[in-house]
């Protein structure tokens, strides 16, 4: 099934100028998304699809032989290679005139291009994100936001809408993404115990991270355990985010929150659910920064007295809204009208499953679908 993602009219356009890189999370859709630009039908066998998976493709790009008569290449997972960066660099300067450059991979490329030859001026990174409500459907239902919560955003299991395919789907991924993607870009022995760290991830959803915590259950010291965390991040397993502190509030400042790529593992509803908002507000962060160029910051509010609002979106270190998440569609929660009366957040909003849409001051609460909406997020 091809659906027409978020990035494609930004892609397209930065294409016309630079090499484009499309990071993100395994099996999220960039291979088929890039597929798009090589044509309709184009597939794994297309002559401009060069794979660096794939045992013939290496020792070709290395001779730098490439396909003849194809405007456009189409590089995948080449970062694995350790001298990935000249190597883009050599083929990007000879062949500009002539093609454009297309890369893509599933692991943060602006991460793994740090060290060596520069790239700078030469490429634009994007990160294609999992479907979200809108880009499934800009008008949905109930039914899509039921089927994203029990299957998560990434298309195969989305689409197929199958608990045992969802299951196998999961279990196949992680293990992929652990025992592949971590062989072939880092250096770590003990894949066991980062295989036990992600089991341990999803029940330390949505509240201040413990790596202290970890570090016990894993037995392992607090570097050790940080950068595997940091390691998990660049391979778009889960995300961090930090708190934001503004004036007048005696905000926690180092407690940093975490969420994952693929919610639909979490057991419990209101953690699934708020995941899902914070991979929705983290698409829509990264795309103003990957396509107009913003600084922008996805962050949460929470004081030394434990009242807290989930996000703070900040645009160019500026706060733009806030959104607390909720199940249900009661009145609004206490810290939600504390922070909106000593913070500078001009807006705050509060997102639930149910049906009602009120304000209050500035503070509106809505279903989450109409929070899209009114926000247009991707």
């Amino acid at each position: 099934m091809h659906v027409a993602r978020y990035l494609q009219r930004s892609v397209a356009d930065a294409l016309a100028r630079k090499m484009v890189f499309v990071g993100g999370p395994r099996q999220v859709g960039k291979t088929t998304f890039a597929m798009g630009f090589l044509g309709p039908g184009a597939d794994a066998s297309h002559a401009a699809y060069l794979n660096w998976d794939h045992p013939a493709v290496p020792p070709r790009l290395r001779r730098a032989e490439l396909p003849p008569g194809e405007p456009l290449l189409l590089l995948d997972e080449v970062h694995k290679y350790a001298r990935w960066r000249n190597l883009l660099k050599g083929i990007y300067d000879t062949e500009r005139a002539r093609r454009r450059i297309l890369v893509t991979g599933s692991a943060r490329l602006d991460y793994y291009r740090k060290g060596g030859d520069s790239l700078a001026g030469r490429y634009r990174y994007f990160r294609l994100h999992p479907f979200s409500l809108r880009e499934l459907n800009r008008r949905p239902s109930r039914s899509d936001l039921d089927a994203l919560l029990k299957f998560g955003g990434f298309p195969e299991p989305l689409f197929a809408q199958s608990e045992v395919e969802h299951r196998i789907w999961h279990r196949d991924r992680l293990s992929r993404v652990v025992r592949e993607d971590l062989r072939d870009l880092e250096q770590v022995r003990e894949v066991s115990l980062v295989e036990h760290l992600v089991d341990l991830l999803p029940s330390r959803v949505g509240s201040p991270l413990s790596v202290k915590s970890l570090r016990e259950d894993l037995q392992v010291d607090h570097k050790t355990a940080e950068r595997w965390l940091q390691i998990l991040e660049n391979l778009y397993v889960c995300f961090r985010i930090l708190p934001y502190g503004p004036p007048r509030v005696r905000a926690v400042k180092k407690e940093r929150k975490l969420y994952l790529w693929d919610w639909s593992c979490i057991e419990g509803a209101g953690q699934r659910f708020e995941n899902l908002v914070a991979c929705q507000l983290l698409k829509y962060c990264h795309w103003i920064e990957d396509s107009r160029g913003h600084a922008m910051e996805l962050r949460y509010l929470r004081d030394t007295d434990r009242r807290e609002v989930d996000f703070v979106v900040l645009k160019d270190r500026k706060p733009v809204f806030a959104v607390e998440c909720k199940s249900g569609d009661g009145a609004i929660g206490p810290a939600l009208r504390y922070f909106a009366e000593r913070t500078p957040i001009p807006r705050f909003y509060q997102a639930h499953l149910g049906e009602r849409h009120f304000s209050s001051g500035n503070v509106t609460v809505l279903p989450f679908a109409r929070l899209c909406e009114e926000l247009e997020l991707p």
